[in-house]
């Protein structure tokens, strides 16, 4: 039977996605279903003094406005693997933030409903709002999440070191923004709630749904089979998401909310703004001696958001003293949350650039330095790898680009009127997995029915789980039906993070293999069959059968086995576990890899195009080398735009984000992306039974900093904050 893993499998999905088939949580309806639009204050800080809905309720098709007036007292949904829920809308005549939901309208159509949400008036009594991280008004949260680091002696690592490299980085607010607009439907059926939800997460929504609404859990199923990306946006239940089931409880009707692209602003989180201020000092060899890093970000004022951007400083590299701090400001602005990468793409950023820098102080290749200083063992527990192919990543991936082409000298590379710089960066990403549950069924038709309740974003976790099951049972792709998004299922974690393939995977392959030993307890005592007393070990799966292992004809279908039995199907349980560093003698290894960017820049009119992109990764074992490679694409995309467009513009005065538009909110079109190059090196990572790494966030962590150390290598210009804009190139 020809191997399925690691084969380029389209998606087994995409039929149902070009054709229109494939149900989002926007493409459902109910009979009698009603529409709901939001009010958002018009400032950034105060009280709501009054609030008047008397024209909105008397217009056409209105159903019902709730305020925080009228609204009952909710509490704050559970903690959650991410951290504290956010807080629960409408509860006070509080603002906190320009676009915060004030009222909620409900009407028999959307188009009432958006008109009659204008109607409502609300006066405020402002307050001065806290917009800035130098605002000495603001209060500041200190190692938020206690991963501060220290090893060593800093100050002594200083006083060896021969070049001390000192540097502040920022990124600013980046916004998510997925294509599709994120959408709710809630409908009521006596105690029991089914919602439609634009989530990465679906058992998160029904658990907080359930502490919200004091329902119990069974009494809640959240379906989200196909979400429109996300990048993070959909990893926490937002308000918005109460408010929709709160409108269809006090409706008495199923009610569909649709965020419009403005309120997807303000709605559903956003990277937050960051700066990291970092001191290297290394010896004239090049040997890194002492790292300080300390890294300061945004965080809404009553919610919690997990970035420790110093924490990669203490991680990427083999350095004997090293201090990492993190702290958090509290601002005036929506709630911040998990983008694409969190907190290692603007850490990396920082860290990255700045040992560009020291490697142009010491005269040293940018390349050599990090090869000097490779962390071969974890730099936090000392531990070995489960796997690390970095030096691999920078070999292939420099032989790949042509970097021993580049010419060390700042500006001395041309292409006609073009100056060209050569850039890289370090990339890794840690590893997440928690635990996670899957169901497999065989059928007395000879199919396969495995399912979880987690989603997929556009990674393609339909396909590769499908790939997985179907090489664990020995079955043809087309024998098997992998499904998800749907809270009933089985249990499953958040599509993030990079750590849902590792552990679904882990979960659907424990399932298959349970499910072969369930076919076998069937035989074990049967005098007739050429399985009987046959243990796991002892046996391996091909084209529908189970046969002795190097004996393929001492074996029988599965079919034939349910058929004796009188059984239409055969089911078994899978149940996946994070790996434990202290049991397996290892420190659990995330993605590594190198990207090598090449740039090219108008001297005179300051433009900057990114020519080349090298990405070089190390994601253990690939299960699909086609959905993979559109990840690392992907993400590179979103790198590139990290470094040279977004940038969430926020007024400093009334706190209203001034570009909430796809017309005003720049992100990079086909113009802006070269063909983009991916290899994939190393080898199936041990810590888990399946070898796999999550490759979602390692494609853009890297990019940013590659292409600023590109920009400095043909301009000389050391650019420290993103984006990297026209003016700041005009030499």
């Amino acid at each position: 039977m020809t191997a399925i893993i690691g084969a380029g499998l389209d998606r087994v999905d995409a039929p149902l996605k070009v054709t229109g088939s494939a149900h989002y949580p926007n493409d459902f309806a109910y009979p009698g279903m009603a529409h709901a639009a939001l009010v958002r204050a018009t400032v950034a800080a105060g009280r709501i003094r009054a609030i008047d809905t008397s024209a909105a309720e008397a217009a056409p098709g209105v159903l019902t406005v709730i305020t925080h007036r009228t609204a009952p007292q909710l509490e704050r949904g559970p903690m959650t693997l991410l951290g504290p829920s956010p807080p629960a809308p409408l509860q006070d005549d509080r603002v906190l933030h320009h676009g915060q939901h004030v009222a909620i309208v409900v009407a028999d159509s959307a188009e009432q409903a958006r008109h009659a949400a204008t109607l409502v008036r609300v006066e405020y009594e402002t307050a001065k709002a806290l917009l800035d991280l130098d605002d000495p008004r603001a209060e500041i949260v200190t190692d938020p999440w206690g991963l501060d680091t220290e090893r060593g002696d800093v100050a002594a690592g200083f006083a060896t070191a021969d070049v001390v490299l000192e540097g502040t980085y920022s990124t600013p607010d980046n916004t998510n923004n997925p294509l599709g607009l994120m959408s709710t439907i809630a409908l009521w059926q006596g105690d029991s709630l089914t919602v439609h939800d634009s989530t990465q997460w679906p058992h998160n929504v029904r658990t907080s749904l359930a502490r919200i609404f004091k329902i119990p859990e069974s009494g809640v199923r959240v379906l989200a089979p196909y979400v429109g990306g996300g990048f993070g946006a959909g990893l926490r239940m937002w308000p918005h998401v109460i408010l929709t089931v709160l409108a269809a409880r006090e409706a008495g009707r199923p009610v569909k909310l649709v965020l419009t692209r403005p309120e997807m602003f303000t709605s559903v989180g956003h990277r937050p703004y960051s700066v990291m201020h970092i001191t290297i000092g290394a010896t004239r060899d090049g040997d890194l001696v002492a790292i300080d890093a300390d890294g300061v970000s945004s965080v809404a004022m009553e919610d919690d958001d997990y970035e420790p951007v110093s924490l990669c400083a203490a991680t990427s590299y083999a350095c004997p003293n090293v201090r990492t701090r993190d702290r958090q400001v509290r601002l005036n602005i929506p709630c911040p949350g998990s983008m694409r990468a969190p907190a290692e793409g603007q850490g990396n950023f920082a860290l990255e650039s700045a040992l560009d820098e020291l490697a142009h102080d010491l005269g040293m290749d940018p390349l050599e330095l990090r090869l000097r200083n490779l962390a071969e063992v974890d730099p936090l527990s000392g531990l070995p790898w489960s796997s690390n192919a970095l030096r691999e990543c920078y070999q292939v991936g420099a032989e790949w680009f042509g970097w021993s082409r580049r010419n060390p000298e700042i500006g001395s590379m041309r292409e006609g009127r073009w100056l060209v710089g050569y850039g890289l960066a370090a990339v890794s990403y840690p590893a997440y997995q928690v635990p996670c549950q899957a169901r497999a069924s065989l059928h007395r038709d000879g199919s396969a029915f495995v399912r979880s309740a987690a989603t997929d974003i556009g990674t393609g976790t339909y396909t590769v789980m499908t790939q997985l099951a179907a090489e664990s049972l020995g079955l043809d792709v087309a024998r098997v039906r992998f499904d998800l998004g749907d809270s009933d299922m089985p249990y499953a974690p958040q599509a993030g993070g990079s750590g849902l393939t590792g552990a679904l995977g882990n979960a659907v392959h424990l399932a298959c293999r349970r499910l072969i030993g369930e076919f076998l307890d069937l035989v074990r005592d049967e005098a007739d069959s050429p399985l009987r007393g046959a243990g796991l070990g002892e046996v391996t799966v091909s084209e529908g059968r189970l046969h002795l292992a190097g004996a393929p004809e001492q074996g029988e279908a599965y079919t034939d086995i349910l058929a004796r039995h009188g059984l239409e199907e055969l089911s078994a349980d899978g149940r996946s576990t994070p790996p434990q560093p202290e049991e397996l003698g290892m420190a659990v290894a995330g993605a590594f890899g190198a990207k090598f960017v090449e740039v090219r820049i108008d001297p005179d009119l300051g433009l900057l195009r990114v020519a080349r992109v090298v990405s070089a990764i190390d994601g253990g074992r690939i299960l699909n080398g086609k959905t993979a490679t559109s990840q690392i694409i992907g993400g590179t995309v979103g790198g590139i735009s990290q470094a040279m467009f977004e940038d969430t513009a926020t007024d400093p005065e009334t706190g209203r984000i001034a570009n909430a538009t796809f017309g005003d909110y720049l992100i990079p079109v086909n113009a802006d992306v070269p063909d983009l190059d991916v290899i994939f090196v190393g080898e199936p990572d041990r810590a888990t039974p399946i070898g796999t790494k999550g490759v979602g966030e390692v494609g853009l962590v890297g990019v940013a900093a590659a292409i600023a150390n590109a920009v400095h290598h043909a301009t000389g210009r050391r650019l420290r904050s993103l984006p990297i804009t026209i003016d700041q190139l005009m030499l």
